[in-house]
Protein backbone atom coordinates (compact mmCIF):
# COMPACT_ATOMS: atom_id res chain seq x y z
CA UNK A 1 0.00 0.00 0.00
CA UNK A 2 1.42 3.70 -0.79
CA UNK A 3 -0.18 6.86 0.70
CA UNK A 4 -0.80 9.07 -2.32
CA UNK A 5 -1.75 13.01 -1.54
CA UNK A 6 -5.33 13.99 -3.57
CA UNK A 7 -7.95 16.90 -3.78
CA UNK A 8 -11.35 15.97 -3.58
CA UNK A 9 -13.54 18.68 -3.97
CA UNK A 10 -12.72 20.98 -7.52
CA UNK A 11 -14.43 22.98 -9.52
CA UNK A 12 -14.11 24.09 -13.56
CA UNK A 13 -15.67 26.65 -15.67
CA UNK A 14 -18.38 23.99 -16.64
CA UNK A 15 -19.44 24.94 -13.39
CA UNK A 16 -18.43 28.04 -11.43
CA UNK A 17 -14.60 27.27 -11.38
CA UNK A 18 -11.88 29.88 -12.86
CA UNK A 19 -8.99 27.14 -13.94
CA UNK A 20 -10.13 24.97 -16.77
CA UNK A 21 -9.40 21.21 -15.83
CA UNK A 22 -5.76 21.31 -17.66
CA UNK A 23 -4.80 24.50 -15.43
CA UNK A 24 -5.78 22.71 -12.49
CA UNK A 25 -4.09 19.87 -12.88
CA UNK A 26 -0.88 21.81 -13.57
CA UNK A 27 -1.16 23.22 -10.25
CA UNK A 28 -2.12 20.23 -8.28
CA UNK A 29 1.11 18.71 -9.52
CA UNK A 30 2.75 21.89 -8.04
CA UNK A 31 1.50 21.61 -4.98
CA UNK A 32 2.13 17.67 -4.90
CA UNK A 33 -1.12 16.12 -5.59
CA UNK A 34 -1.02 13.07 -7.14
CA UNK A 35 -4.36 12.74 -8.11
CA UNK A 36 -8.09 15.24 -7.97
CA UNK A 37 -11.47 14.47 -7.80
CA UNK A 38 -13.69 16.68 -10.31
CA UNK A 39 -16.87 17.78 -8.96
CA UNK A 40 -18.55 20.38 -10.57
CA UNK A 41 -21.71 21.18 -9.71
CA UNK A 42 -24.40 19.50 -10.77
CA UNK A 43 -22.37 18.70 -13.88
CA UNK A 44 -19.71 15.62 -15.63
CA UNK A 45 -18.99 17.56 -18.43
CA UNK A 46 -15.89 18.67 -17.45
CA UNK A 47 -14.62 15.14 -17.65
CA UNK A 48 -14.25 14.64 -21.58
CA UNK A 49 -10.67 15.64 -21.76
CA UNK A 50 -9.93 14.27 -18.33
CA UNK A 51 -7.55 11.14 -19.82
CA UNK A 52 -5.59 13.59 -22.15
CA UNK A 53 -4.85 15.93 -19.31
CA UNK A 54 -3.68 13.05 -17.11
CA UNK A 55 -1.53 12.08 -19.78
CA UNK A 56 0.09 15.51 -20.17
CA UNK A 57 0.19 16.30 -16.24
CA UNK A 58 0.95 13.18 -14.53
CA UNK A 59 -2.64 13.82 -12.44
CA UNK A 60 -5.20 11.29 -11.89
CA UNK A 61 -8.66 12.11 -11.94
CA UNK A 62 -11.60 10.88 -10.21
CA UNK A 63 -14.95 11.41 -11.79
CA UNK A 64 -17.58 13.11 -9.75
CA UNK A 65 -20.38 15.49 -9.17
CA UNK A 66 -21.35 17.77 -6.09
CA UNK A 67 -24.94 17.64 -5.79
CA UNK A 68 -26.10 21.49 -5.30
CA UNK A 69 -29.71 21.75 -3.86
CA UNK A 70 -31.66 23.68 -1.80
CA UNK A 71 -30.72 21.31 1.13
CA UNK A 72 -27.48 20.46 1.15
CA UNK A 73 -24.34 19.51 -0.95
CA UNK A 74 -23.24 16.40 -1.55
CA UNK A 75 -20.70 15.14 -3.08
CA UNK A 76 -20.06 11.62 -5.70
CA UNK A 77 -16.87 10.41 -6.75
CA UNK A 78 -16.44 7.52 -9.07
CA UNK A 79 -19.46 7.23 -11.06
CA UNK A 80 -21.17 9.13 -14.06
CA UNK A 81 -23.66 11.22 -13.52
CA UNK A 82 -26.47 10.08 -11.08
CA UNK A 83 -29.96 12.18 -10.94
CA UNK A 84 -30.82 14.24 -8.25
CA UNK A 85 -33.18 16.58 -8.96
CA UNK A 86 -36.26 14.52 -7.49
CA UNK A 87 -34.72 14.13 -4.19
CA UNK A 88 -36.21 16.04 -0.80
CA UNK A 89 -35.18 16.64 2.29
CA UNK A 90 -36.41 13.56 3.98
CA UNK A 91 -35.28 11.01 0.66
CA UNK A 92 -32.04 11.66 0.26
CA UNK A 93 -31.22 7.82 0.52
CA UNK A 94 -32.90 7.64 -2.58
CA UNK A 95 -30.01 9.23 -4.56
CA UNK A 96 -27.13 7.73 -2.48
CA UNK A 97 -28.81 4.58 -3.62
CA UNK A 98 -28.41 5.05 -7.39
CA UNK A 99 -24.48 6.02 -6.75
CA UNK A 100 -23.82 2.90 -4.29
CA UNK A 101 -25.57 0.67 -7.51
CA UNK A 102 -23.20 2.08 -9.33
CA UNK A 103 -19.96 1.70 -7.05
CA UNK A 104 -19.29 5.04 -6.29
CA UNK A 105 -19.03 6.51 -3.22
CA UNK A 106 -20.99 9.92 -1.47
CA UNK A 107 -20.13 12.22 0.89
CA UNK A 108 -21.32 15.44 2.91
CA UNK A 109 -19.57 18.55 1.60
CA UNK A 110 -19.46 21.60 3.87
CA UNK A 111 -22.25 20.34 6.50
CA UNK A 112 -21.76 23.73 8.98
CA UNK A 113 -21.25 26.34 6.54
CA UNK A 114 -23.25 28.75 6.48
CA UNK A 115 -26.52 28.88 4.33
CA UNK A 116 -29.35 31.58 3.56
CA UNK A 117 -29.03 33.83 2.80
CA UNK A 118 -25.27 33.66 1.79
CA UNK A 119 -25.33 30.81 0.73
CA UNK A 120 -28.46 28.91 -0.19
CA UNK A 121 -28.13 24.98 0.17
CA UNK A 122 -24.74 25.21 1.55
CA UNK A 123 -25.78 24.36 5.15
CA UNK A 124 -26.94 20.76 5.41
CA UNK A 125 -30.10 20.13 5.96
CA UNK A 126 -31.33 16.62 4.86
CA UNK A 127 -32.77 14.21 6.94
CA UNK A 128 -30.54 11.21 6.98
CA UNK A 129 -32.05 8.12 8.27
CA UNK A 130 -29.46 5.74 8.23
CA UNK A 131 -25.60 7.06 8.53
CA UNK A 132 -24.16 3.55 7.41
CA UNK A 133 -25.31 4.89 4.17
CA UNK A 134 -22.98 8.09 4.02
CA UNK A 135 -19.65 6.86 3.06
CA UNK A 136 -17.66 10.08 3.90
CA UNK A 137 -17.99 13.78 5.60
CA UNK A 138 -15.77 16.69 4.40
CA UNK A 139 -14.77 17.56 8.24
CA UNK A 140 -11.47 20.20 6.84
CA UNK A 141 -12.96 22.90 4.05
CA UNK A 142 -11.64 25.50 2.19
CA UNK A 143 -7.96 26.57 2.26
CA UNK A 144 -5.97 26.39 5.85
CA UNK A 145 -8.33 24.64 7.62
CA UNK A 146 -7.68 24.31 10.47
CA UNK A 147 -8.48 28.03 11.48
CA UNK A 148 -11.89 28.15 9.61
CA UNK A 149 -14.79 28.32 12.57
CA UNK A 150 -17.29 25.80 10.44
CA UNK A 151 -14.85 23.01 10.19
CA UNK A 152 -14.96 22.83 14.24
CA UNK A 153 -18.77 21.36 14.43
CA UNK A 154 -17.94 19.45 11.33
CA UNK A 155 -15.19 17.22 12.61
CA UNK A 156 -16.98 17.34 16.28
CA UNK A 157 -19.94 15.83 14.43
CA UNK A 158 -17.89 13.23 13.11
CA UNK A 159 -16.41 12.19 16.49
CA UNK A 160 -20.27 11.66 17.72
CA UNK A 161 -20.68 9.35 14.76
CA UNK A 162 -18.02 7.43 15.31
CA UNK A 163 -18.91 6.96 19.40
CA UNK A 164 -22.46 5.62 18.15
CA UNK A 165 -20.74 3.21 16.12
CA UNK A 166 -21.20 4.58 12.59
CA UNK A 167 -17.79 4.14 10.00
CA UNK A 168 -17.82 7.16 7.90
CA UNK A 169 -14.52 8.50 6.73
CA UNK A 170 -12.96 11.80 7.54
CA UNK A 171 -11.76 13.69 4.26
CA UNK A 172 -10.54 17.40 3.37
CA UNK A 173 -12.01 19.68 0.48
CA UNK A 174 -10.22 22.89 -0.19
CA UNK A 175 -13.66 23.35 -2.96
CA UNK A 176 -11.15 24.39 -5.67
CA UNK A 177 -12.93 27.28 -7.48
CA UNK A 178 -9.25 29.48 -8.01
CA UNK A 179 -5.89 30.44 -6.76
CA UNK A 180 -3.28 32.27 -7.49
CA UNK A 181 0.23 32.45 -5.43
CA UNK A 182 -0.86 33.88 -2.95
CA UNK A 183 -4.02 31.78 -1.71
CA UNK A 184 -3.73 29.47 1.40
CA UNK A 185 -2.62 26.16 1.18
CA UNK A 186 -4.68 23.54 1.10
CA UNK A 187 -4.95 20.43 3.55
CA UNK A 188 -3.52 16.82 1.53
CA UNK A 189 -6.05 13.95 2.08
CA UNK A 190 -3.86 11.30 1.58
CA UNK A 191 -5.27 8.12 0.40
CA UNK A 192 -4.15 4.21 0.89
CA UNK A 193 -3.45 2.33 -2.13
CA UNK A 194 -3.72 -0.74 -2.90
CA UNK A 195 -2.16 -2.17 -6.14
CA UNK A 196 0.01 -0.84 -9.06
CA UNK A 197 0.40 3.32 -8.61
CA UNK A 198 2.06 4.12 -11.58
CA UNK A 199 -1.70 3.97 -13.72
CA UNK A 200 -3.87 4.83 -10.66
CA UNK A 201 -7.54 4.05 -11.29
CA UNK A 202 -10.80 5.68 -10.06
CA UNK A 203 -11.43 2.12 -8.27
CA UNK A 204 -8.19 2.71 -6.39
CA UNK A 205 -9.32 5.76 -4.84
CA UNK A 206 -12.93 5.12 -3.94
CA UNK A 207 -12.31 1.70 -2.26
CA UNK A 208 -9.52 3.77 -0.33
CA UNK A 209 -12.39 6.41 0.39
CA UNK A 210 -14.64 3.65 1.55
CA UNK A 211 -12.90 1.72 3.71
CA UNK A 212 -11.21 4.49 5.77
CA UNK A 213 -7.49 4.31 4.41
CA UNK A 214 -7.24 8.25 4.88
CA UNK A 215 -5.36 10.69 6.18
CA UNK A 216 -5.45 13.85 6.47
CA UNK A 217 -2.91 16.53 6.37
CA UNK A 218 -1.29 20.07 6.17
CA UNK A 219 2.03 18.56 5.20
CA UNK A 220 3.39 15.44 6.61
CA UNK A 221 1.62 11.93 6.08
CA UNK A 222 0.63 10.07 9.71
CA UNK A 223 0.45 6.64 9.54
CA UNK A 224 -0.78 4.16 12.51
CA UNK A 225 -0.26 0.85 13.26
CA UNK A 226 -1.70 -1.95 15.92
CA UNK A 227 0.13 -5.11 16.88
CA UNK A 228 -2.15 -7.30 18.27
CA UNK A 229 -1.51 -10.72 19.01
CA UNK A 230 1.13 -11.29 16.26
CA UNK A 231 -1.01 -9.18 13.86
CA UNK A 232 -0.84 -5.82 12.38
CA UNK A 233 -3.87 -3.24 11.37
CA UNK A 234 -3.67 -0.31 10.36
CA UNK A 235 -5.76 2.84 9.35
CA UNK A 236 -9.40 1.80 8.09
CA UNK A 237 -8.60 -1.69 9.49
CA UNK A 238 -11.13 -3.84 11.71
CA UNK A 239 -9.72 -5.35 14.64
CA UNK A 240 -12.23 -8.15 16.47
CA UNK A 241 -11.76 -8.45 19.54
CA UNK A 242 -11.41 -12.30 19.70
CA UNK A 243 -8.20 -11.70 17.76
CA UNK A 244 -6.49 -9.52 20.76
CA UNK A 245 -8.80 -11.70 23.90
CA UNK A 246 -5.22 -13.26 24.70
CA UNK A 247 -3.64 -9.67 25.45
CA UNK A 248 -4.18 -7.25 28.07
CA UNK A 249 -2.87 -4.32 25.83
CA UNK A 250 -2.35 -3.33 21.85
CA UNK A 251 0.82 -1.82 20.80
CA UNK A 252 0.21 1.32 18.76
CA UNK A 253 2.89 2.71 16.67
CA UNK A 254 2.51 6.06 14.74
CA UNK A 255 4.75 7.17 12.09
CA UNK A 256 5.50 10.97 10.69
CA UNK A 257 6.94 11.63 7.39
CA UNK A 258 7.50 14.74 6.05
CA UNK A 259 7.00 15.57 2.46
CA UNK A 260 9.83 17.17 0.91
CA UNK A 261 7.82 20.50 -0.88
CA UNK A 262 9.74 23.08 0.75
CA UNK A 263 6.50 25.52 0.99
CA UNK A 264 4.97 22.73 3.22
CA UNK A 265 8.18 21.99 5.04
CA UNK A 266 8.38 26.45 5.79
CA UNK A 267 4.81 26.06 6.84
CA UNK A 268 4.66 23.11 9.53
CA UNK A 269 6.93 23.57 11.93
CA UNK A 270 8.88 20.25 12.64
CA UNK A 271 10.01 20.73 16.18
CA UNK A 272 7.80 20.87 18.95
CA UNK A 273 4.93 18.19 17.84
CA UNK A 274 2.58 16.48 19.93
CA UNK A 275 0.44 13.13 19.29
CA UNK A 276 -2.72 13.34 20.54
CA UNK A 277 -4.41 9.21 21.14
CA UNK A 278 -7.74 9.06 20.61
CA UNK A 279 -10.74 7.24 20.85
CA UNK A 280 -14.83 6.81 21.23
CA UNK A 281 -13.27 6.47 25.44
CA UNK A 282 -11.97 10.51 24.91
CA UNK A 283 -8.11 11.19 24.62
CA UNK A 284 -5.91 8.16 25.44
CA UNK A 285 -2.73 9.77 25.80
CA UNK A 286 -0.64 12.77 24.85
CA UNK A 287 3.08 12.93 23.96
CA UNK A 288 5.41 15.65 22.97
CA UNK A 289 8.05 14.07 20.77
CA UNK A 290 11.78 14.97 20.90
CA UNK A 291 12.43 17.08 18.16
CA UNK A 292 13.33 15.53 15.18
CA UNK A 293 11.30 12.38 15.81
CA UNK A 294 9.42 10.54 13.78
CA UNK A 295 8.20 7.40 15.62
CA UNK A 296 5.76 7.23 18.25
CA UNK A 297 4.65 4.09 20.46
CA UNK A 298 2.25 3.92 23.28
CA UNK A 299 0.82 0.31 25.03
CA UNK A 300 -3.37 0.48 24.63
CA UNK A 301 -6.01 -1.85 26.79
CA UNK A 302 -8.29 -2.52 24.23
CA UNK A 303 -11.60 -3.37 25.86
CA UNK A 304 -14.54 -1.22 25.39
CA UNK A 305 -12.99 0.70 22.43
CA UNK A 306 -15.05 1.28 19.32
CA UNK A 307 -12.49 3.21 17.24
CA UNK A 308 -8.66 4.85 17.70
CA UNK A 309 -7.27 8.05 15.32
CA UNK A 310 -4.56 9.95 15.85
CA UNK A 311 -4.49 13.57 15.56
CA UNK A 312 -1.05 15.54 15.19
CA UNK A 313 -0.26 18.98 16.87
CA UNK A 314 2.15 21.80 16.69
CA UNK A 315 3.10 25.11 14.90
CA UNK A 316 1.06 25.99 11.84
CA UNK A 317 2.00 29.10 10.08
CA UNK A 318 2.66 30.40 13.68
CA UNK A 319 -0.05 29.27 15.23
CA UNK A 320 -0.80 26.02 17.77
CA UNK A 321 -3.37 23.69 15.59
CA UNK A 322 -3.69 20.70 14.69
CA UNK A 323 -1.96 19.56 11.92
CA UNK A 324 -2.84 16.31 10.78
CA UNK A 325 -5.57 13.53 11.86
CA UNK A 326 -5.53 10.25 10.96
CA UNK A 327 -8.83 8.26 10.07
CA UNK A 328 -9.84 5.82 12.66
CA UNK A 329 -8.66 1.73 13.21
CA UNK A 330 -12.04 -0.24 14.61
CA UNK A 331 -12.49 -2.53 16.59
CA UNK A 332 -15.87 -5.05 16.79
CA UNK A 333 -17.30 -8.04 18.87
Amino acid sequence: MKWLPFELHTHTPHSDGIHTLLEMCRKAAELGFRGIALTDHNTTSGMADAAQVTEETGVAIIPGLEWTTFYGHMLTLGVPYCEWRDLGPKDIHKGIDRVHRQGGVVGIAHPFSLGSPICTGCHWEYEIQDWNQVDYMEVWHETLPPMRNHNAPAFEQWTNLLNQGYRIAGTAGRDWHHSNDESDPPAYTYLGIVGDTDALTKEQAVDAIRTGRICISMGPLVTIELQADGQSYHTGDVIRRSDCANVETVELTVRIDHPSIASRRQMVQEEGLTVIVESNLGECCRSALADGATVFQHSIRPEKLLWLRVRLYGMLSGVLSTIAFTNPIYFED
